[in-house]
């Protein structure tokens, strides 16, 4: 996975600063840059996860690279048209090819419409099926995430959490995408019911050639679904490399800080590992530091840091870091 020409999604310089207006006239007295220069591919077939702490610009990359939101500088390509360029019918016809499974199944589907209606408004949006064979598609979807058919007429009320997040799978899948944005997909499950939908969406992609941009900050279920990893900090990426790479040699010093804090199953390791505690807060996405955006709290930061920004570069064979000291 290293030609652009088995690239289904390429992100360039992707930025998105959300204006910040004050006054009675509304002006414009700043910016969040929520993502702030993203380069990155994604490989068919493959799952990249996306992690960091909560306000990182996680949820604002997928919806960016679906134009949910529409970018304030950069490209997206999706199987060699740029997203960006593209608005009206001609979006709307490249819709289908790629979905999102929303973070809250609870609120991600109306509690006034069937689940069978839920699963079957996207084929009536897009006029793919009507009548009989609408039914017998929804029925084969609910299947395929292993809910009961006959339960098509029920309420999203009626079934529990991870059942919910099934049907937001089926509604996902209806038009059979290449790529889907899961964003926090297990983050409001039990953990009890995390395995069983990460198992799911493992069958799916085994079965119906899927690409994945899973987004997550557990790290845990992370090393055991992506193939690649990008771990992201204040609208930016850190580091970007195979699963077991990043997760056996982080190269970081954020990354390795995350790492510190994920337990491990043995006692005796657990209590005699070191672990890098972080000083500070995140700071303002508002006004980001100068150079490194995680100087304010890096445990090895040095002068350069401050007054140059990392170069985004390849240190090993498919594994990129933006860190000043990194070998």
């Amino acid at each position: 996975m290293t030609t652009e020409a088995e690239a289904l999604v390429q992100v360039e310089n992707l930025r998105m600063h959300f204006p910040i207006v004050q006054g009675i006239l509304r002006r414009q007295v700043g910016a969040i840059k929520a993502v702030d220069g993203l380069n990155f591919d994604i490989f068919k077939r493959e799952t990249l996860a996306l992690a960091g702490e909560s306000g990182c610009g996680k949820s604002t990359t997928g919806r960016l690279i679906l134009q949910l939101y529409r970018a304030t500088e950069g490209r997206v390509v999706f199987a060699g048209q740029d997203l960006t360029k593209l608005s009206g019918e001609p979006l709307r016809r490249m819709r289908p090819r790629m979905q999102m499974i929303f973070q809250d199944p609870q609120a991600s589907l109306n509690p006034r419409m069937t689940v069978g209606s839920i699963v079957a408004e996207p084929l009536q949006e897009h006029g793919l099926s009507g009548g009989q064979t609408k039914q017998q598609r929804v029925e084969e979807l609910l299947d395929a995430v292993g809910l009961n058919p006959s339960h098509a007429n029920r309420y999203p009320h009626e079934f529990s959490g991870g059942q919910r997040q099934r049907i937001g799978i089926a509604r996902a899948l209806a038009l059979n995408p290449e790529f889907i944005v899961c964003d926090e997909p297990i983050a409001a499950l039990d953990v009890s019911i995390q395995a069983q939908v990460v198992n799911l969406l493992e069958d799916l992609q085994d079965k119906l050639g899927l690409t994945y941009l899973f987004i997550s900050h557990d790290l845990s279920m992370i090393r055991h679904m992506a193939d690649r990893v990008a771990i992201m900090y204040l609208g930016k990426i850190m580091e970007l490399g195979p699963s077991d790479k990043v997760y056996g040699e982080p190269l970081h010093p954020y990354t390795q800080a995350l790492l510190s804090a994920v337990p491990i199953p043995n006692p005796v390791q657990e209590a005699e590992r070191r672990r890098t505690i972080l000083s500070g807060d995140v700071p303002n996405a508002a006004n980001p530091p100068s150079g490194c955006p995680f100087r304010t709290r890096c445990p090895i930061a040095v002068a350069r840091c401050a007054d140059e920004e990392p170069e985004w570069r390849e240190l090993r064979t498919g594994h990129h870091v933006a860190c000043h000291l990194a070998e």
